[in-house]
């Protein structure tokens, strides 16, 4: 890599990269690419990590068909549906995962499109509630309209969670009763309401290294780019269409948080779902080349997650600041 492409990449955020040319970013020999990802890293990030907490308000019943997704309707996974959480429940929870470390708490609802009415009258006081104890707060929860985003923009929602989850040529073999344009217009509507971009996609659904290319060009090419861009890692769950799906190797989610690193320099990029699949080591190379968020806790949504202690003992021995500021609350969660 000559002087002048590092210049580039070190001072230099674009929002017109070339598929063709992330598709040669992706494919770099893994060295080169974990180095060019580091300088990227340590000019915009200095390795702090954040540390997110996700929590499942509404479980199950989603009308969308997404194959991956044990929570759809359509899945005969053997999931344990739950209604909507009340908002003392939620704030609960919010509070330990604040004594735990984390500074971020996410709250998800598995809905294809949010309502008006009670339970979104709920969604609202939630964020304030978690707002109120100093934590950002963010939501997944669907489609939702332009006046449902500047509700939750006024009631001071941090960011909002929609990812792409592929490419778009490659989405119709993922989902098929929402389209890749009802995303979009969705992001669309939540930035124009004021609310940080969450918005990222998953690995491993029988996807090709060019559908890659093709999901991070969509989103290095969003102006400003998201905010928040998590990398999943598919689990198969029993029940899905996506089931039988092969774990992929690790090196390829290294690959994926390296690229999105150069690609989108200023946004967290986030470890997400899969991790606990991965090794110690595969997390900490992770680290290194550009993911400088994790979700934090023993549970994500319908999928398990390494445990907070394992997290802050990996931190800690991986040398990156977070959130130290947390009380034991070992006492609090066997209470629940």
């Amino acid at each position: 890599m000559t002087d002048s492409n590092y210049n580039q990449l070190d001072n230099e955020i674009r929002f017109n990269w070339g598929r063709q040319e992330i598709l040669e970013i992706l494919n770099k020999p893994l060295i080169d690419l974990m180095w060019e990802s580091q300088i990227v890293h340590r000019k915009f990030n200095k390795y702090n990590i954040q540390l997110a907490s996700l929590f499942s308000v509404k479980t199950g019943g989603c009308e969308e068909n997404c194959s991956y997704c044990s929570q759809s309707i359509y899945s005969t996974s053997e999931i344990k549906s739950h209604p909507q959480f009340q908002v003392e429940e939620v704030l609960k929870r919010a509070q330990i995962a604040k004594n735990e470390g984390a500074d971020r708490f996410c709250m998800g609802w598995a809905w294809r499109e949010i309502r008006d009415g009670k339970s979104f009258n709920a969604m609202i006081d939630m964020v304030r509630g978690v707002r109120d104890l100093g934590m950002e707060a963010c939501v997944t929860a669907g489609m939702l309209t332009e006046d449902q985003a500047c509700r939750l923009a006024d009631a001071g929602l941090t960011a909002y969670n929609h990812n792409l989850d592929t490419s778009p040529e490659y989405y119709k073999n993922i989902i098929t009763t929402r389209t890749y344009q009802d995303r979009l217009d969705t992001i669309k509507r939540v930035r124009n309401a004021g609310i940080n971009v969450c918005c990222g996609g998953i690995i491993g659904l029988g996807e090709t290294n060019c559908d890659r290319a093709s999901l991070l060009e969509v989103l290095s090419n969003m102006n400003p780019h998201p905010e928040s861009v998590p990398i999943n890692l598919l689990v198969a769950i029993e029940g899905t269409g996506l089931e039988d799906n092969q774990e992929i190797d690790s090196i390829e989610m290294i690959r994926m948080i390296a690229t999105a690193r150069i690609l989108m320099p200023n946004s967290k990029i986030r470890l997400s779902a899969g991790r606990e699949k991965l090794s110690k080591e595969a997390q900490i190379l992770c680290f290194q080349c550009g993911a400088n968020s994790i979700f934090y806790g023993d549970e994500l949504l319908t999928t398990s997650n390494p445990s907070f202690q394992s997290d802050r003992k990996l931190l800690k021995e991986v040398g990156v600041s977070f959130n130290k500021d947390f009380d034991t609350c070992e006492k609090t969660l066997s209470s629940l």
